[in-house]
């Protein structure tokens, strides 16, 4: 059995969703200690353990210490399954735990079966810490695209902290062998897209948020902007300035409205986020380095890509990988160049 520190490094929910996915897809015990240890609420909370009922579920495995504030956790996986999945985080307590990181437990478990699958996912899809709706659709599902993954996302309803509340839906094709990808190098010139998007909220909000990210990022090349409304049970809003996918990388600015945070400074802040983005000759931006290490780490071949910026959560995620398969991971980094982690095969 693989014991793993769940404190180790920046010790967050990524060593548990990590740990989780390769378990489920190598088959090997795992225990995990120490979970979520130096948060103010240390252990399990209810994103955290809908993730471990969910993996459980998709590979039949036998789970003891699956309960909310639980800082240790066995997870012995049998085969996973393709099939049809309902999670939903309120099925553990009413709360905005963000689906997306749900999705991206269960999401390469399921790319690695031998038939498609569909998921519900219900909770948070735009919440603090987390990747939202569009920076999986936008980013994420199209940078893993380049592994030879195949999957879609569509939202049926926005959920916002602190309510939830919100819908996605992933479906999943089988693509069991992965193959390397080359991320060193944008497919083209920086094309950006700008969205304001709101729920329950007047359409002044939208308006305003789009023009902060208009003026902010002055030069670069804007070839969409999207003002819209999504359903929802309770108001919010968000702002993204992103990349078109691999044309000047893969990247996304975010920033989430909250209650007195004027509509200019949600705009403000994801134009500004690019534009560090486009600064850095990066390729890969810093959130997309460390959800994209796994499926470098199992490609066929050498994958390479320069990222923004290697953060304490990427070399945590690093290390949570080569605990369960062996030292693959060289990271570069140079003075006035963007790092360069490599993922090889085991010799």
């Amino acid at each position: 059995m693989l014991i793993i520190d769940g404190s180790y490094g920046e010790g967050g929910g990524q060593v548990l969703r990590t740990s989780l996915s390769l378990a489920a897809i190598t088959g090997t015990d795992l225990r995990l200690t120490s979970i979520r240890a130096g948060r103010k609420q240390p252990g399990l909370a209810a994103q955290h353990l809908t993730c471990v009922r969910a993996a459980a579920e998709v590979c039949g495995a036998k789970v003891e210490g699956d309960r909310t504030g639980s800082q240790e956790l066995t997870f012995r996986p049998s085969a996973p399954r393709a099939g049809q999945y309902v999670f939903d985080v309120a099925d553990i307590r009413p709360s905005a735990g963000s689906v997306n990181l749900i999705l991206q437990t269960v999401l390469p478990i399921l790319a690695r079966c031998d038939g498609p699958s569909q998921v519900i996912l219900r909770g948070g899809t735009h919440v603090p810490w987390s990747p939202t709706f569009e920076y999986v659709r936008d980013v994420f599902l199209p940078a893993i695209a380049r592994f030879g993954v195949r999957a879609e996302v569509d939202l049926s309803k926005a959920g916002f902290y602190p309510r939830g509340n919100g819908e996605e839906v992933l479906r999943v094709q089988p693509s069991p062998e992965w193959m390397a990808a080359d991320l060193t190098r944008a497919l083209g010139e920086p094309r950006c897209r700008l969205l304001s998007r709101t729920t329950r909220l007047p359409q002044h909000v939208g308006e305003r948020q789009m023009k902060a990210m208009r003026s902010a990022l002055g030069g670069v090349n804007v070839v969409q902007e999207t003002l819209d409304e999504m359903p929802g049970i309770a108001p919010g809003t968000t702002a993204i300035a992103e990349t078109e996918p691999g044309m000047g990388g893969w990247a996304s600015g975010s920033a989430l409205g909250a209650k007195g945070k004027p509509a200019e400074k949600v705009g403000h802040e994801a134009a500004q986020a690019l534009a560090g983005f486009l600064a850095s000759g990066g390729v890969v931006d810093l959130h997309l380095a460390d959800q994209v290490l796994l499926y470098a780490a199992l490609a066929e071949g050498t994958t390479a890509m320069a990222v923004e910026a290697v953060t304490e959560h990427t070399r945590t995620n690093l290390w949570v990988i080569e605990q369960f398969l062996g030292p693959r991971f060289a990271v570069t980094e140079a003075d006035d160049e963007p790092p360069i982690i490599t993922a090889r095969p085991s010799p």
